[in-house]
């Protein structure tokens, strides 16, 4: 367990998501939970994931489309740690 002896740095993490510009795709799938619950109730997601079809980290958005996903099969993708986007020739 980390932090077991000191407090979290909650101030030094906040900073270091602004460095890295985390919250524009954090509130992109906010916005996608809110409106998939809206739509068809918290219990139609329970113990899945909701994906983009175009990852966030590769340029997608909600208007893409979303999927329900099992929680490994959307976490193993990975996102920009996989690998980089493909060039458009």
């Amino acid at each position: 367990m980390p932090y077991v002896n000191k407090p979290r740095p909650y101030a030094k993490e906040w900073q270091q998501e602004k460095a890295r510009n985390e919250k524009p795709a954090r509130a992109e799938r906010a916005k996608a939970r809110r409106a998939f619950d809206k739509k068809h109730g918290k219990k139609a997601r329970e113990g899945l994931d909701l994906s983009h079809r175009k990852d966030l980290s590769r340029g997608g958005d909600n208007s893409d489309g979303v999927r329900l996903e099992s929680p490994s099969a959307n976490r193993a993708r990975g996102g920009a740690l996989s690998k980089p986007p493909k060039k458009k020739a």
